[in-house]
């Protein structure tokens, strides 16, 4: 058996991971400096750093759909560009940041023009790429991703090494670049036909219920984001006696995995039949991997506990890449084919809610409640990812598509049914 290639095959699908190798290694070190550059250089109190952090990605999140829409209308390539050179002008604005409130201006362009350039990357990959081979794309970008952010995380590092301002600043203006490399990738895809506006459907994802139900499901499977970077090292540091030192092998471990095994993975994902299994299996994974950390904290030596924890992280990683795989199916066929980037602004918003309110939640089930904590957190994400399957039928049968839910199921239907247009 060969192992799956990091980048695609050469084209429109290359050139999409290109872009997100550009701007992700920049990311990556961004994300290991960004905290203690604010504390130590600016000199923002963490507490002031959470709040505005809390607030840009929430309006970022919200402003997400209109950007959606408006890559919709006026053409994914051209937004998905100059979004991205708004990211890069966001980030070398930290340069100059020394006070709470330009702090604050500068998160939220940096978080709106992040939320907006997902949501036309999106409809550009839609529009670029045959519905069957979505999923697979996807999985070829989130192993990309991951390669970028681990090179990136190493540069950080190196930065955190120095702990001098000139290499914090570095890392900033590395990221901005990367943004500015990533908008000339992306300007050199094809360029797409804007879809025609309907009347009367502005911003009608807002008023798509069975999507919406959709949206906030994988919302509450998305809290197992912040595990890895928060979650799991306050549990390590404060529950069990493995070493601390384990906390990064377990990250490596993760994003090695995620680069290996996520284009394989993605491969049993094929249509909506099959995402939403993939969706439930990674329920009943997330509950014992929930189960397993648990059990950690009740075993006595360090090296026992490093075992138990690292037999976890492989479940969890199983569990991630099976959620990511489905989710990534149903968000796009359940889309209307004209409203792409709208309905994947919106769509996106689960990551933006999981990072502003996983990290307190987390805080509380993981370190203040223990075991049962585990078991509640296993226990809710089991849930939603068996309301997954009847929230994905009622969203088929409200809208015309490839599948229409038969006694329970989804079948392929040769004549599709429409809508009245008085009811659109």
């Amino acid at each position: 058996m060969t192992a799956p290639r990091l980048l695609p095959a050469r084209g429109p699908q290359r050139l999409l991971a290109l872009a997100q190798l550009a701007n992700s290694v920049g990311d990556g070190a961004f994300y290991v400096t960004s905290a203690l550059y604010f504390t130590h250089v600016v000199g923002l109190a963490p507490a002031r750093i959470g709040l505005g952090l809390t607030l840009a990605w929430a309006v970022g999140s919200v402003l997400g759909v209109p950007l959606g829409r408006l890559a919709d209308r006026r053409g994914p390539r051209g937004t998905a560009v100059l979004l991205a050179l708004a990211t890069g002008a966001a980030v070398a604005s930290f340069l100059v940041v020394r006070d709470f409130v330009p702090f604050v201006a500068a998160a939220l362009v940096y978080a709106t023009a992040q939320s907006g350039l997902s949501a036309a990357r999106q409809a550009l990959l839609a529009g670029l790429v045959a519905r069957e081979e979505r999923t697979g794309l996807l999985a070829h970008l989130q192993s990309t991703l991951n390669a970028g952010l681990a090179v990136g995380a190493g540069l950080g590092g190196v930065a955190l090494h120095q702990g001098s301002e000139a290499a914090y600043l570095a890392v900033f203006a590395l990221d901005a670049a990367g943004f500015v490399v990533c908008a000339a990738v992306l300007w050199r895809l094809p360029a797409l036909a804007p879809t025609a506006a309907v009347a009367g459907k502005r911003l009608s994802v807002l008023r798509d219920r069975p999507y919406a139900l959709v949206t906030l499901l994988n919302t509450v499977l998305l809290m197992r984001m912040p595990l890895l970077s928060l979650g799991i090292p306050l549990w390590l540091t404060e529950r069990t006696n493995a070493p601390a030192w384990l906390v990064s092998a377990l990250f490596v471990l993760n994003t090695l995995g995620v680069m290996v095994f996520q284009v394989r993975t993605a491969r049993s994902v094929s249509g909506i039949p099959t995402a939403v299994r993939a969706v439930r299996r990674s329920g009943v994974l997330m509950l014992a991997a929930c189960a397993v950390f648990a059990l950690s904290a009740a075993t006595d030596g360090a090296w026992t506990a490093a075992a138990v924890l690292v037999a976890a992280s492989v479940v969890l990683l199983a569990a991630e890449m099976l959620q990511s795989a489905g989710s990534w199916q149903l968000g796009f066929d359940l889309a209307p084919a004209d409203r792409i980037g709208e309905y994947q602004g919106f769509f996106g918003t689960g990551t933006a809610v999981a990072r502003t309110l996983g990290p307190l939640i987390l805080t509380t089930l993981l370190v203040e409640w223990g075991t049962p904590g585990w078991l509640l957190l296993g226990g809710a994400i089991l849930a939603a990812s068996y309301a997954m399957g009847p929230a994905a039928r009622w969203a088929v049968s409200a809208r015309p598509g490839p599948f229409q839910p038969v006694r329970g199921r989804f079948q392929p239907v040769r004549r599709l049914r429409t809508r009245p247009q008085a009811d659109a």
